[in-house]
C-alpha cells in the first residue's frame, strides 16, 4: 500500500504538472496572454507549489504523513473542478494556484516518505520512484494533446475538460493512501535535527544551489519547449507534444535504468556528471537549428537525475532531520522556480525587443535565448556541484 501510494502518487503528480505543455499555448489564446505575462502566471504558480512546500512538513508533524497526502491529492481534484469551470481570467489564476499548492504538498510528502521508507539502495529506488514521474510526464503531453480534442455529446473538452480528467484521477491514490499506514511519525522532537542546526551546514545551501538550477532546467521544459517549437520552427501541436514526451521518455528511462548508477559511482559525482550532459544537450539543440531539436529530449537523460538524486543525498546525509531538511531545500527551490519562470518571460520579451517586437526574427531570438536560460541552470547546477565536490572532498565526507 506504501509503495502503491507512492508510485501512483508520482504517476498524478506527472500528469498535474506536465499537461500544461500543450494546454498553455490555447490559455494564452483564450485569455490573451503576452509571453511576459505567461511567464508571471507560471511565477505565481510556483509561489503556490512553494507556500505549501513551507507549511507541509509542520502539518505533516502535526497530522501525520497519511492526512497530508490525502488532502493534498484532493485539493489537486478540486483545483481541476474549478479549472473546467473557470471563463474569467481571475478564477482561472486561482484554480491553478490551488493546483500547484497540491503539488507542493504532494512533492514534500511523498519525498519524505521516500525517505523514511528507502533507507537501503537509496539512489535506485529514489530514482525509480521518480521513475514513475517520468513515465506519466512522457504521455502526458499526448493525452493532453488528445483529451482537448474529444468531443462528448456535441462539447469538445478542450484545456478545461483536460484538466477536469486529469486531476480527477488524484481520487485513486486516495483510496490507497487511506489504506495504508506510514512510518516515520512516532519519532520522538529530541531525535529530530532542528532547523538551526542544519542550516549552518554549508552542504544543505549547496544542494539548495543544485536542487533550484536543476529544477528550473526540468520544469522550464514542460512550460516552454512546445511553445518554443510551434512558433521558432512552426512545428504543429502533435509534432511539438511529440517531442515533449520524447524529453520524458529520456527523463523516465534515465531514472528508470540509472538510479544504481547513482548508488555506485556516489550522489555528489552523480549530480556533476548528469546537470554537465544535460546542459551540453541543451545548448546543442538550441544553437543547432532545427535538425538537431532532437537533443531537447536528450537533455532529459541528464536533467531527470538531479531531484531524486538530491533527495537521496539529504536521506543519507540527515537521516534523523530528512523531514526538515527536504523541506528546507525544497521550499528555497520553490524561491528560484518562481524567479526562473519569471526570467524566461522576461528574457524573450526583451530580447525580441532587441530584433524586433513584431517580427518573426525577433520572436525565434527571443526564444532562443529564453531556453538558452534553462541551458544555463544546467551549467550552473553542474558548476555548484563541482564545488560541492571539492568541499566534500576535503573533508572526506564524500556521498
Amino acid at each position: 500500500m506504501q509503495l502503491a501510494t507512492i508510485f501512483i502518487g508520482f504517476i498524478i503528480f506527472g500528469f498535474s504538472e506536465n499537461s500544461k505543455g500543450p494546454a498553455i499555448p490555447r490559455i494564452q489564446f483564450d485569455f490573451m496572454l503576452n509571453e511576459s505575462q505567461l511567464g508571471t502566471l507560471l511565477s505565481l504558480n510556483a509561489l503556490g507549489y512553494l507556500l505549501a512546500c513551507s507549511f507541509t512538513a509542520y502539518l505533516t508533524r502535526i497530522w501525520g504523513i497519511k492526512r497530508v497526502t490525502v488532502i493534498s491529492f484532493a485539493s489537486m481534484a478540486l483545483s481541476g473542478i474549478f479549472i473546467f469551470f473557470s471563463q474569467h481570467y481571475a478564477m482561472f489564476s486561482a484554480s491553478y494556484f490551488l493546483m500547484y499548492i497540491g503539488n507542493g504538498m504532494l512533492e514534500i510528502g511523498l519525498a519524505i516518505l521516500g525517505a523514511r521508507i528507502f533507507v537501503k539502495n537509496t539512489g535506485t529506488m529514489m530514482n525509480l520512484t521518480h521513475g514513475f514521474y517520468g513515465l506519466s510526464s512522457t504521455v502526458a503531453p499526448l493525452i493532453a494533446t488528445g483529451l482537448m480534442k474529444v468531443t462528448i455529446n456535441g462539447y469538445t473538452l478542450d484545456w478545461r475538460g483536460m484538466y477536469l480528467v486529469m486531476l480527477l484521477l488524484s481520487i485513486i491514490p486516495i483510496v490507497f493512501a487511506l489504506f495504508s499506514s506510514f512510518p516515520g511519525d512516532d519519532i520522538s522532537r529530541e531525535d529530530r535535527v532542528p532547523l538551526k542546526t542544519l542550516i549552518k551546514d554549508p552542504v544543505l545551501w549547496l544542494m539548495v544551489l543544485i536542487l533550484s538550477f536543476g529544477v528550473v532546467s526540468e520544469l522550464a521544459v514542460g512550460g516552454w519547449l512546445v511553445n518554443f517549437l510551434e512558433k521558432a520552427y512552426d512545428w504543429d501541436t502533435v509534432a511539438a507534444s511529440g517531442m515533449l514526451s520524447a524529453f520524458f521518455l529520456c527523463f523516465s528511462l534515465a531514472r528508470l535504468l540509472l538510479g544504481p548508477l547513482t548508488d555506485k559511482i556516489g550522489f555528489t559525482l552523480s549530480l556533476t556528471i548528469f546537470s554537465g550532459i544535460s546542459a551540453v544537450c541543451t545548448f546543442i539543440a538550441i544553437f543547432g537549428g532545427e535538425e538537431l531539436a532532437f537533443f531537447f529530449a536528450a537533455a532529459g537523460i541528464g536533467i531527470a537525475m538531479i531531484y531524486p538524486t538530491v533527495m537521496a543525498f539529504i536521506a543519507r546525509r540527515y537521516p534523523n532531520g530528512s523531514d526538515t531538511a527536504i523541506t528546507f531545500t525544497v521550499t528555497l527551490m520553490g524561491v528560484g522556480s518562481v524567479i526562473g519562470n519569471y526570467l524566461i518571460g522576461l528574457v524573450i520579451e526583451i530580447t525580441k525587443g532587441i530584433f524586433g517586437a513584431d517580427t518573426q526574427l525577433g520572436l525565434y531570438r527571443g526564444l532562443q535565448a529564453g531556453y538558452g536560460f534553462i541551458g544555463l541552470c544546467a551549467a550552473l547546477c553542474m558548476i555548484t556541484g563541482i564545488v560541492l565536490y571539492i568541499y566534500l572532498g576535503k573533508r572526506k565526507e564524500i556521498i
